[in-house]
Protein backbone atom coordinates (compact mmCIF):
# COMPACT_ATOMS: atom_id res chain seq x y z
CA UNK A 1 0.00 0.00 0.00
CA UNK A 2 1.08 3.97 -0.83
CA UNK A 3 0.17 6.25 1.93
CA UNK A 4 1.83 9.15 -0.24
CA UNK A 5 2.59 12.55 0.82
CA UNK A 6 4.50 12.24 4.39
CA UNK A 7 2.53 15.19 5.06
CA UNK A 8 -0.47 13.36 5.83
CA UNK A 9 -0.79 11.74 9.41
CA UNK A 10 -0.61 8.44 9.50
CA UNK A 11 -2.85 6.75 12.43
CA UNK A 12 -1.42 2.96 12.99
CA UNK A 13 -1.81 0.27 14.99
CA UNK A 14 1.13 -1.88 16.20
CA UNK A 15 1.03 -5.44 17.38
CA UNK A 16 3.88 -6.10 19.23
CA UNK A 17 6.15 -4.85 21.78
CA UNK A 18 9.19 -7.16 21.25
CA UNK A 19 12.45 -5.34 19.79
CA UNK A 20 11.14 -5.15 16.11
CA UNK A 21 7.63 -3.41 17.44
CA UNK A 22 8.35 -1.43 19.78
CA UNK A 23 11.39 -0.28 17.61
CA UNK A 24 8.82 -0.15 14.53
CA UNK A 25 6.75 1.89 17.44
CA UNK A 26 8.94 4.76 18.36
CA UNK A 27 10.36 5.63 15.03
CA UNK A 28 7.13 5.82 13.56
CA UNK A 29 6.02 7.85 16.63
CA UNK A 30 8.91 10.22 16.02
CA UNK A 31 8.66 10.74 12.42
CA UNK A 32 4.55 11.70 13.56
CA UNK A 33 2.41 9.17 12.82
CA UNK A 34 -0.08 8.54 15.27
CA UNK A 35 0.71 5.26 16.70
CA UNK A 36 -1.10 2.62 19.42
CA UNK A 37 0.95 -0.28 20.49
CA UNK A 38 -0.70 -3.19 22.00
CA UNK A 39 0.92 -6.59 23.34
CA UNK A 40 -0.66 -9.09 25.12
CA UNK A 41 2.37 -9.01 27.95
CA UNK A 42 5.42 -6.93 28.43
CA UNK A 43 7.72 -4.89 26.13
CA UNK A 44 10.50 -7.21 25.27
CA UNK A 45 8.48 -9.71 27.61
CA UNK A 46 8.35 -12.63 24.89
CA UNK A 47 11.10 -14.01 22.45
CA UNK A 48 12.91 -10.85 22.97
CA UNK A 49 13.53 -11.46 26.29
CA UNK A 50 15.56 -15.38 25.52
CA UNK A 51 17.75 -14.15 22.60
CA UNK A 52 21.19 -14.46 22.92
CA UNK A 53 20.88 -10.89 21.42
CA UNK A 54 23.94 -11.41 19.46
CA UNK A 55 24.75 -8.02 17.00
CA UNK A 56 25.95 -9.97 13.83
CA UNK A 57 26.29 -10.22 10.29
CA UNK A 58 29.27 -12.94 10.95
CA UNK A 59 26.21 -16.08 10.68
CA UNK A 60 24.19 -14.59 8.17
CA UNK A 61 23.85 -16.34 4.53
CA UNK A 62 23.93 -15.78 1.41
CA UNK A 63 25.55 -13.15 0.43
CA UNK A 64 22.44 -10.58 0.13
CA UNK A 65 21.23 -11.53 3.73
CA UNK A 66 24.62 -11.18 5.57
CA UNK A 67 24.55 -7.76 4.02
CA UNK A 68 21.13 -6.83 4.87
CA UNK A 69 22.81 -7.56 8.65
CA UNK A 70 25.42 -5.42 8.20
CA UNK A 71 23.62 -2.35 6.69
CA UNK A 72 21.58 -2.74 10.65
CA UNK A 73 24.79 -2.94 12.42
CA UNK A 74 25.38 0.60 10.88
CA UNK A 75 22.87 1.79 12.45
CA UNK A 76 22.58 0.27 15.97
CA UNK A 77 24.82 2.99 17.43
CA UNK A 78 23.00 5.99 16.34
CA UNK A 79 19.68 4.26 17.66
CA UNK A 80 20.62 3.40 20.64
CA UNK A 81 21.62 6.93 21.37
CA UNK A 82 18.24 8.76 20.64
CA UNK A 83 16.82 6.29 22.93
CA UNK A 84 18.87 8.33 25.70
CA UNK A 85 19.38 5.10 28.11
CA UNK A 86 22.10 2.63 28.09
CA UNK A 87 20.43 -0.50 26.29
CA UNK A 88 23.70 -2.08 27.11
CA UNK A 89 25.10 -1.97 23.19
CA UNK A 90 28.52 -3.14 23.59
CA UNK A 91 30.50 -3.91 20.21
CA UNK A 92 34.39 -6.05 21.11
CA UNK A 93 33.60 -8.00 18.60
CA UNK A 94 33.03 -12.46 18.81
CA UNK A 95 35.60 -14.70 19.13
CA UNK A 96 35.60 -18.35 18.40
CA UNK A 97 37.72 -20.94 18.31
CA UNK A 98 38.36 -24.81 17.55
CA UNK A 99 40.01 -27.69 19.20
CA UNK A 100 40.27 -30.48 16.46
CA UNK A 101 42.20 -29.91 12.94
CA UNK A 102 38.62 -30.36 11.71
CA UNK A 103 37.55 -27.68 13.60
CA UNK A 104 40.05 -25.59 12.49
CA UNK A 105 39.37 -26.20 8.57
CA UNK A 106 35.83 -25.13 9.24
CA UNK A 107 36.66 -21.71 10.58
CA UNK A 108 39.67 -21.14 7.97
CA UNK A 109 36.78 -21.80 4.99
CA UNK A 110 34.12 -19.35 7.35
CA UNK A 111 36.76 -16.46 7.60
CA UNK A 112 37.52 -16.74 3.75
CA UNK A 113 33.86 -17.01 2.97
CA UNK A 114 33.93 -13.50 5.62
CA UNK A 115 36.74 -11.92 3.89
CA UNK A 116 35.36 -12.62 0.44
CA UNK A 117 32.30 -10.53 1.57
CA UNK A 118 34.36 -7.58 2.61
CA UNK A 119 33.65 -8.78 6.26
CA UNK A 120 36.83 -8.52 8.91
CA UNK A 121 37.58 -11.79 10.07
CA UNK A 122 41.05 -12.24 11.62
CA UNK A 123 42.35 -15.52 11.88
CA UNK A 124 44.15 -16.20 15.12
CA UNK A 125 46.70 -18.65 16.67
CA UNK A 126 46.30 -19.86 20.38
CA UNK A 127 49.22 -17.31 21.35
CA UNK A 128 47.09 -14.63 19.34
CA UNK A 129 43.88 -15.58 20.93
CA UNK A 130 45.06 -15.34 24.43
CA UNK A 131 46.65 -11.89 23.80
CA UNK A 132 43.61 -10.51 22.70
CA UNK A 133 41.12 -12.43 25.56
CA UNK A 134 43.43 -13.13 28.45
CA UNK A 135 40.51 -14.19 31.25
CA UNK A 136 39.64 -16.73 29.20
CA UNK A 137 41.12 -20.70 29.55
CA UNK A 138 40.91 -22.42 26.18
CA UNK A 139 42.64 -25.55 26.74
CA UNK A 140 43.83 -27.34 23.07
CA UNK A 141 43.46 -24.71 20.09
CA UNK A 142 43.86 -25.24 16.72
CA UNK A 143 42.35 -22.06 15.32
CA UNK A 144 40.13 -19.19 16.36
CA UNK A 145 38.48 -16.63 14.70
CA UNK A 146 37.97 -12.89 15.48
CA UNK A 147 35.19 -10.98 13.72
CA UNK A 148 35.60 -7.56 15.10
CA UNK A 149 32.53 -5.57 14.07
CA UNK A 150 29.77 -8.13 16.22
CA UNK A 151 28.58 -7.08 19.71
CA UNK A 152 25.74 -7.29 21.63
CA UNK A 153 22.96 -5.15 23.72
CA UNK A 154 20.25 -6.15 26.48
CA UNK A 155 17.00 -6.18 23.96
CA UNK A 156 14.64 -5.94 26.86
CA UNK A 157 15.73 -2.84 27.93
CA UNK A 158 15.71 -1.27 24.37
CA UNK A 159 12.39 -2.49 24.09
CA UNK A 160 11.61 -0.83 26.93
CA UNK A 161 13.37 2.44 25.78
CA UNK A 162 11.96 2.50 22.61
CA UNK A 163 7.97 1.91 24.33
CA UNK A 164 9.02 5.14 26.32
CA UNK A 165 10.39 6.94 23.57
CA UNK A 166 7.42 6.37 21.51
CA UNK A 167 4.67 7.29 24.60
CA UNK A 168 7.09 10.63 24.45
CA UNK A 169 5.89 11.22 20.81
CA UNK A 170 2.72 10.67 21.80
CA UNK A 171 1.99 6.87 21.00
CA UNK A 172 -0.91 5.25 23.26
CA UNK A 173 0.25 1.85 24.79
CA UNK A 174 -2.15 -1.08 25.77
CA UNK A 175 0.30 -3.27 27.38
CA UNK A 176 -1.20 -6.77 28.53
CA UNK A 177 -3.77 -6.62 26.23
CA UNK A 178 -4.33 -9.42 24.07
CA UNK A 179 -5.78 -9.30 20.27
CA UNK A 180 -9.13 -10.94 19.42
CA UNK A 181 -10.05 -10.37 16.29
CA UNK A 182 -8.32 -8.13 12.92
CA UNK A 183 -9.85 -7.09 9.70
CA UNK A 184 -8.63 -5.08 6.92
CA UNK A 185 -9.98 -3.53 3.52
CA UNK A 186 -8.21 -1.53 0.86
CA UNK A 187 -9.06 1.79 3.06
CA UNK A 188 -8.41 1.32 6.89
CA UNK A 189 -7.66 -1.58 9.51
CA UNK A 190 -8.98 -2.56 12.51
CA UNK A 191 -8.23 -4.57 15.81
CA UNK A 192 -10.37 -5.80 19.03
CA UNK A 193 -8.47 -5.86 21.73
CA UNK A 194 -9.06 -5.97 25.19
CA UNK A 195 -12.71 -6.03 24.03
CA UNK A 196 -11.56 -2.45 22.57
CA UNK A 197 -12.09 -1.48 18.73
CA UNK A 198 -9.33 0.64 17.05
CA UNK A 199 -9.12 1.62 13.91
CA UNK A 200 -5.99 2.74 11.88
CA UNK A 201 -5.15 3.38 8.83
CA UNK A 202 -2.40 0.31 9.18
CA UNK A 203 -1.88 -2.19 11.10
CA UNK A 204 1.87 -3.52 11.97
CA UNK A 205 2.27 -7.09 12.93
CA UNK A 206 5.41 -7.32 14.69
CA UNK A 207 3.96 -9.70 17.00
CA UNK A 208 6.81 -13.00 16.75
CA UNK A 209 5.71 -16.27 16.48
CA UNK A 210 1.81 -14.86 16.96
CA UNK A 211 2.62 -13.08 13.82
CA UNK A 212 1.27 -16.21 11.93
CA UNK A 213 -1.82 -16.59 13.71
CA UNK A 214 -2.33 -12.83 13.52
CA UNK A 215 -1.61 -12.65 9.90
CA UNK A 216 -4.91 -15.61 9.79
CA UNK A 217 -7.39 -12.99 11.06
CA UNK A 218 -6.65 -10.92 8.12
CA UNK A 219 -6.84 -14.17 5.65
CA UNK A 220 -2.77 -13.73 5.36
CA UNK A 221 -0.44 -16.98 5.37
CA UNK A 222 3.08 -16.53 7.41
CA UNK A 223 3.93 -20.25 8.11
CA UNK A 224 6.80 -20.67 10.78
CA UNK A 225 9.17 -23.64 11.95
CA UNK A 226 8.80 -24.52 15.88
CA UNK A 227 12.32 -23.05 16.83
CA UNK A 228 12.31 -23.93 20.44
CA UNK A 229 15.54 -22.41 22.57
CA UNK A 230 17.10 -22.64 25.91
CA UNK A 231 19.58 -20.16 27.62
CA UNK A 232 20.49 -19.76 30.79
CA UNK A 233 21.38 -16.81 33.30
CA UNK A 234 23.74 -16.81 36.27
CA UNK A 235 23.55 -14.18 39.23
CA UNK A 236 24.95 -11.04 39.24
CA UNK A 237 29.21 -11.01 38.41
CA UNK A 238 30.93 -8.22 40.08
CA UNK A 239 34.34 -8.49 37.82
CA UNK A 240 34.41 -8.14 33.96
CA UNK A 241 33.96 -11.48 32.60
CA UNK A 242 36.29 -10.78 29.29
CA UNK A 243 38.69 -8.13 28.37
CA UNK A 244 38.59 -6.96 25.24
CA UNK A 245 35.57 -9.31 23.27
CA UNK A 246 31.95 -9.40 23.80
CA UNK A 247 30.68 -12.43 22.77
CA UNK A 248 32.51 -16.53 22.75
CA UNK A 249 31.79 -19.21 21.47
CA UNK A 250 33.68 -22.35 22.65
CA UNK A 251 34.25 -25.52 21.11
CA UNK A 252 32.58 -28.69 22.88
CA UNK A 253 33.98 -30.23 26.00
CA UNK A 254 34.15 -33.82 24.68
CA UNK A 255 33.36 -35.11 21.40
CA UNK A 256 29.39 -34.97 20.56
CA UNK A 257 28.21 -32.42 23.22
CA UNK A 258 27.36 -29.06 21.30
CA UNK A 259 29.35 -25.83 21.68
CA UNK A 260 28.92 -23.11 24.13
CA UNK A 261 28.14 -19.19 23.71
CA UNK A 262 28.01 -16.83 26.28
CA UNK A 263 28.34 -13.22 26.81
CA UNK A 264 28.23 -10.88 30.09
CA UNK A 265 25.02 -8.88 30.57
CA UNK A 266 24.69 -5.25 31.31
CA UNK A 267 23.62 -5.71 34.71
CA UNK A 268 27.20 -8.50 35.36
CA UNK A 269 25.11 -11.60 34.58
CA UNK A 270 26.29 -13.95 32.43
CA UNK A 271 24.21 -15.58 29.55
CA UNK A 272 24.94 -18.85 28.60
CA UNK A 273 23.31 -21.12 25.55
CA UNK A 274 24.69 -23.78 23.80
CA UNK A 275 24.75 -25.19 19.92
CA UNK A 276 23.60 -22.62 17.04
CA UNK A 277 21.49 -19.90 17.24
CA UNK A 278 19.53 -22.32 15.02
CA UNK A 279 19.06 -25.42 17.54
CA UNK A 280 16.58 -26.62 19.00
CA UNK A 281 16.24 -26.99 22.65
CA UNK A 282 13.70 -27.57 25.14
CA UNK A 283 15.35 -28.75 28.35
CA UNK A 284 15.29 -25.59 30.73
CA UNK A 285 15.42 -28.04 34.26
CA UNK A 286 18.40 -26.35 37.35
CA UNK A 287 20.08 -29.60 36.06
CA UNK A 288 20.67 -28.59 32.95
CA UNK A 289 21.61 -25.05 33.84
CA UNK A 290 23.88 -26.32 36.63
CA UNK A 291 25.44 -28.61 33.74
CA UNK A 292 25.82 -25.72 30.93
CA UNK A 293 27.49 -23.46 33.77
CA UNK A 294 29.88 -25.77 35.07
CA UNK A 295 30.74 -26.22 30.94
CA UNK A 296 30.90 -22.49 30.54
CA UNK A 297 33.22 -22.38 33.92
CA UNK A 298 35.62 -24.80 32.41
CA UNK A 299 36.74 -22.06 29.84
CA UNK A 300 35.75 -18.99 31.67
CA UNK A 301 37.50 -19.00 35.26
CA UNK A 302 35.46 -16.07 36.18
CA UNK A 303 32.21 -18.04 36.16
CA UNK A 304 33.09 -20.14 38.98
CA UNK A 305 31.18 -20.14 41.76
CA UNK A 306 28.29 -18.58 40.25
CA UNK A 307 24.87 -19.87 40.23
CA UNK A 308 22.96 -21.31 37.31
CA UNK A 309 19.40 -19.76 37.26
CA UNK A 310 17.26 -21.20 34.21
CA UNK A 311 15.15 -19.59 31.96
CA UNK A 312 12.04 -21.02 30.68
CA UNK A 313 12.20 -22.37 27.03
CA UNK A 314 11.27 -19.78 24.55
CA UNK A 315 10.37 -20.35 21.43
CA UNK A 316 11.87 -17.85 18.81
CA UNK A 317 10.38 -16.64 15.36
CA UNK A 318 11.49 -18.30 12.29
CA UNK A 319 9.29 -17.74 9.23
CA UNK A 320 9.01 -21.14 7.25
CA UNK A 321 12.67 -20.68 5.08
CA UNK A 322 14.49 -18.38 8.01
CA UNK A 323 14.58 -15.13 6.37
CA UNK A 324 12.32 -12.16 7.04
CA UNK A 325 8.79 -11.52 6.25
CA UNK A 326 8.66 -7.83 5.83
CA UNK A 327 6.34 -5.41 4.08
CA UNK A 328 2.58 -5.23 3.01
CA UNK A 329 0.00 -8.25 1.86
CA UNK A 330 -1.73 -8.08 -1.33
CA UNK A 331 -4.19 -9.63 0.33
CA UNK A 332 -4.33 -7.44 3.15
CA UNK A 333 -3.31 -3.95 1.78
CA UNK A 334 -3.17 -2.09 5.09
CA UNK A 335 -1.43 -4.90 6.78
CA UNK A 336 2.01 -4.30 7.12
CA UNK A 337 4.33 -7.46 8.22
CA UNK A 338 7.36 -7.76 10.38
CA UNK A 339 8.55 -10.78 11.26
CA UNK A 340 12.08 -12.20 11.47
CA UNK A 341 14.38 -14.48 13.40
CA UNK A 342 17.04 -12.06 13.55
CA UNK A 343 15.63 -9.53 15.30
CA UNK A 344 18.04 -7.95 17.50
CA UNK A 345 20.40 -7.68 14.56
CA UNK A 346 17.83 -6.39 12.59
CA UNK A 347 15.45 -4.19 14.68
CA UNK A 348 17.19 -0.54 13.70
CA UNK A 349 16.86 -1.24 10.03
CA UNK A 350 13.45 -2.80 10.03
CA UNK A 351 11.93 0.11 11.85
CA UNK A 352 13.64 2.68 9.23
CA UNK A 353 13.02 0.94 6.07
CA UNK A 354 8.90 -0.08 7.67
CA UNK A 355 8.66 3.57 8.63
CA UNK A 356 9.70 4.91 4.91
CA UNK A 357 7.07 2.18 3.66
CA UNK A 358 4.37 3.48 5.62
CA UNK A 359 4.63 7.35 6.40
CA UNK A 360 6.94 7.98 2.90
CA UNK A 361 4.85 5.33 0.87
CA UNK A 362 7.87 4.38 -0.30
CA UNK A 363 8.69 1.24 -2.06
CA UNK A 364 12.06 -0.33 -0.67
CA UNK A 365 13.70 -2.21 -3.21
CA UNK A 366 16.27 -3.80 -0.02
CA UNK A 367 13.47 -5.18 1.07
CA UNK A 368 12.20 -7.26 -2.61
CA UNK A 369 13.67 -10.56 -1.96
CA UNK A 370 11.52 -10.93 1.84
CA UNK A 371 8.07 -9.71 0.84
CA UNK A 372 4.88 -11.73 2.53
CA UNK A 373 3.78 -12.43 -0.95
CA UNK A 374 6.23 -15.29 -1.63
CA UNK A 375 3.77 -17.51 0.84
CA UNK A 376 0.89 -16.75 -1.23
Amino acid sequence: MSTGSSSKQINVTVIGAGIVGSAIAYTLAKRGATVTVIDKGRPGGGATSHSFAWINATAKHPVSYHNFNRRSLGIWDRFARDLEVDVGLRWGGQMEWAATDAGAVELKLRADQLHAWGYPCQILDGAQMAKLEPSLTPRQVTSAIYSELDGMVEPTVASEACIRGAASYGATIKLETEVSNLSANSASASVVAGGERIDADIVVLAGGVDNTLLAEMAGITIPQKDSPGVVIRTNTIAQPLFSNVSVVYAPPLEAGRPEIHLRQCLDGSAMIGEGSQESLARDDTQEHANELLSRAAEYVPGLKGATAIPVPVGYRPMPLDGFPVVGFSPKAPNVYLALTHSGVTLAPLLAQLATMEIVDGAQVELLRDYRPSRFD
